[in-house]
């Protein structure tokens, strides 16, 4: 009777945790969360992957089955089940290993692309300031003013200026500046230290609710880190007067609390002859603490300045009438000085283990005076056409959303909802005639702005079977106000705008190595409020109309494929004439083309990836052979190889190609394209002490980093000319770095 009551007992034990759910959470050897780590039972080959805050539940395992997990850059573990799994939440631990391209999993999710940086990151870490958005696949790049400003982007067939189509934070403050004194969307990055940076989430087209203005074409974020492996000190010297000085220090790295700062001085004279005297200085903070219910609060504080001198956009008539070299000037006394001071608190708050939320508030402070002559001496023969652009700004703002996790009977959903408002006051935005910086001979534009622009959205991810759709909606609501200080009389006027952005995903996703996806959504861009208050409620907020139909697959453990067809039709661009003060509406447009990119990895140790787009780029309203778009280009690549810890060396060499590309409406200009190769090395010397070197055009190639179309007169000229105007690309340029950990 006991040997039966017994066996009774065994099988009704045994059938109660039958196909029970197991509850979970994967941390690292610092007890941080890993995110997007896939979990696999063998038995019943049901998966899923863990959250943000590592947490991860699935259902329908027996007692024994084995848990297969696998994360990037972590080691794969297997685990078996055991009774007590069943009531309660394990716990679990992945070690870190040298990354592997077979632990990719394609993850049912509508940024899965993001899996590409994540690869591009452990493969080739970001070392500069311009890496940052080039880790982005298919961003382009180039600078035209001493290294102090924002750079200009390409992306899509977008030439996208310093960021009127790309919507651009870090740790979910907004990078981008509205209404700016040089142009739409300016987002200048250069206040991120590197070394800081911990990932990237990236996607191409308005199909993301969380994203509103300026994503038409793409929103990149950046995070940093929660905390570093270890402090470090870092010199660098190189040609043309190149020194750059980090140092990172870990202050507290407990369990629970992690802090360290960061500080940077970079100064570098560029292959001018007239040296850039480019100084940049940048401090970092960042502390983060684990509260008792495990939710998580961060604090970030951080301050950027720098100063540089330029020599501008050259005409190219005078490079080939042998006036200047292609490294000399017109007017040398271009340049400026700019600085941002940030403030940032997160808090990632557990409501229960299917509920949290993401909030963040923010506050900037945010300084920049620029000096340029783009035309000479076409307006003004004797004293030329150099103007100041100015502006001090302060941004207010917050942003907030829940995740609330949903199961229903055969299927699962994460319902997001989020708001948050973003508040610019702009003190003195100034454009003004000026020589030699110093006198000003006329105020062209001054006043001051007041731009508010609020939000709510929510999206649906519902996952059934193979299958993800995800449904959203977002509203943003904008005043507009300036007031203008040339005016002999008070005035403030104000305009606002609500849009409506609808958004329709579908997913399909075959197992966890092919997924087959359609985006479709409308975003838009914002105007400048000075043109918003002068037009009338005039092409304030422009719709974006765009379709993406695309791949993600992984044919081999090694190689990881993605490809896209996709169209964006805009019912309005802008061209912002900086020197003018005004924004230009250029008419609809619409781009076409296909996006492609190869992740490979050789062996052990060595990597291959290569990124490339084809775009077809048209206005609408413009006759056929007069409807080119300027400086749109029409085919971009990127790639390069990657060598890892190979017997304490790393390093690789990179590419990137831009072809040829309309610089006018009718192509009879033509800005040309540049094939350029970087290479760097690391070689470790003792475990704490490491030499590097990189090296920038590699194989000295003559190249335009920027171009444009510009009408211009030179001093000793009776008439005016269009041509090329350009930013000559840097020549070889070698530097060696020294890195001690400790």
């Amino acid at each position: 009777m006991v040997r039966l009551s017994t066996l009774l007992f065994v099988i009704l034990f045994v059938q109660n945790i039958r196909s029970q759910e197991i509850k979970g959470k994967l941390v690292n050897e610092k007890n941080d969360p890993v995110e997007g780590a896939y979990i696999y039972n063998i038995s019943t080959e049901k998966h899923t992957h863990s959250n943000e805050l590592g947490f991860f539940k699935i259902d329908g395992n027996n007692l024994g089955d084995t848990l297969k997990i696998g994360a990037l850059g972590y080691g794969k573990l297997s685990y078996m089940l055991h009774k007590n799994d069943f009531s309660k939440t394990i716990t679990l631990k992945l070690l870190e290993e040298q990354f592997k391209l077979d632990e990719v999993v394609i993850r049912p999710e509508l940024n899965g692309l993001n899996v590409i940086s994540a690869i591009d990151l452990k493969t080739t870490p970001v070392k500069s300031t311009q890496e940052l958005l080039r880790q982005v696949p298919g961003l382009i790049i180039g600078q035209h003013a001493g290294g102090g400003k924002a750079e200009q982007m390409f992306l899509r067939g977008f030439d996208i200026d310093h960021g009127t189509d790309i919507a651009v934070s870090v740790d979910g403050m907004p990078v981008n500046m509205v209404s700016h004194a040089h142009g739409q969307g300016y987002a200048d990055l250069h206040f991120v230290i590197p070394e800081t940076l911990d990932n990237i989430d990236f996607g191409k087209g308005p199909y993301y609710a969380g994203k509103g203005n300026f994503s038409t074409a793409a929103y990149v974020d950046f995070n940093t880190k929660e905390n570093i492996d270890n402090s470090l000190v870092r010199f660098e010297y190189g040609d043309f007067n190149w020194l750059r000085t980090l140092g990172m220090f870990n202050l507290v790295d407990s369990d629970t609390d992690k802090a360290y700062i960061a500080t940077e001085l970079t100064q570098f004279d560029g292959a001018f002859e007239s040296p850039q005297n480019f100084s940049r200085l940048n401090i970092f903070g960042k502390y983060t603490t684990l509260l008792k219910d495990a939710s998580k609060l961060s604090l970030t504080a951080s301050h950027f300045t720098s100063t540089w001198d330029a020599s501008g956009q050259i005409p190219q008539r005078a490079v080939d009438s042998g006036l200047i070299t292609r490294f000399g000037s017109i007017d040398d006394t271009e340049g400026g000085t700019t600085s941002r001071s940030n403030l940032n608190a997160s808090l990632l708050k557990i409501i229960d283990e299917n509920t949290f939320v993401k909030t963040n508030a923010y506050y900037s402070n945010y300084q920049f005076e620029l000096y340029s002559n783009f035309t000479f001496f076409l307006d003004d023969p004797v004293n030329g056409d150099q103007i100041r652009q100015k502006e001090e700004r302060n941004i207010f703002g917050f942003n907030s959303e829940i995740n609330k996790k949903i199961a229903f009977d055969n299927a699962e959903g994460v319902l997001k909802v989020g708001a948050g408002f973003r508040f610019d006051n702009i003190d003195d935005v100034e454009l003004s005639h000026t020589v030699n910086r110093y006198e000003t001979l006329e105020n062209i534009q001054l006043g001051d702005i007041d731009e508010t622009n609020s939000f709510i959205y929510s999206s649906f991810d519902y996952k059934n079977g193979k299958w993800t759709i995800i449904p959203g909606l977002r509203l943003d609501y904008f005043k507009f106000q300036y007031g203008d200080k040339l005016q002999d009389t008070y005035t403030n006027t104000a305009e606002t705008k609500v849009f409506a952005s609808p958004k329709f995903n579908v997913l399909y996703s075959s197992n966890e190595n092919l997924q087959f996806f359609l985006k479709s959504g409308i975003g838009f861009h914002s105007n400048d409020s000075r043109v918003v208050i002068e037009d009338n409620d005039k092409d304030i907020l422009p719709a974006a109309y765009g379709v993406d139909l695309g791949t993600i697959i992984k044919p081999t453990s090694k190689l990881f494929v993605n490809a896209t067809a996709w169209f964006l039709y805009l019912e309005q661009e802008f061209v912002y004439v900086g020197d003018a003060g005004i924004v230009e509406p250029s008419g609809q447009t619409r781009r076409l083309g296909l996006d492609l990119g190869v992740r490979y990895q050789l062996n052990d140790w060595l990597f291959f990836n290569t990124d490339a787009t084809y775009t077809k780029a048209r206005s609408v309203e413009e006759a056929k052979g007069e409807d080119y778009i300027p400086l749109a280009p029409d085919f971009t690549m990127t790639g390069g190889l990657s060598i890892l810890n190979l017997k304490s060396f790393s390093g690789g060499i990179k590419y990137r190609f831009i072809d040829d590309r309309p610089a006018n409406e009718d192509n009879s200009i033509v800005a040309e394209g540049y094939f350029v190769t970087d290479l760097n090395a690391n070689y470790n010397l003792t475990k704490n002490l490491t030499l590097g070197m990189a090296i920038e055009n590699l194989f000295d190639t003559e190249w335009n980093e920027t171009q444009f179309a510009t009408e211009s007169r030179l001093q000793d000229e009776t008439e005016s000319v269009e041509e090329i105007h350009f930013t000559p690309g840097t020549p070889f340029f070698i530097k060696g770095s020294l890195t001690y950990n400790f």
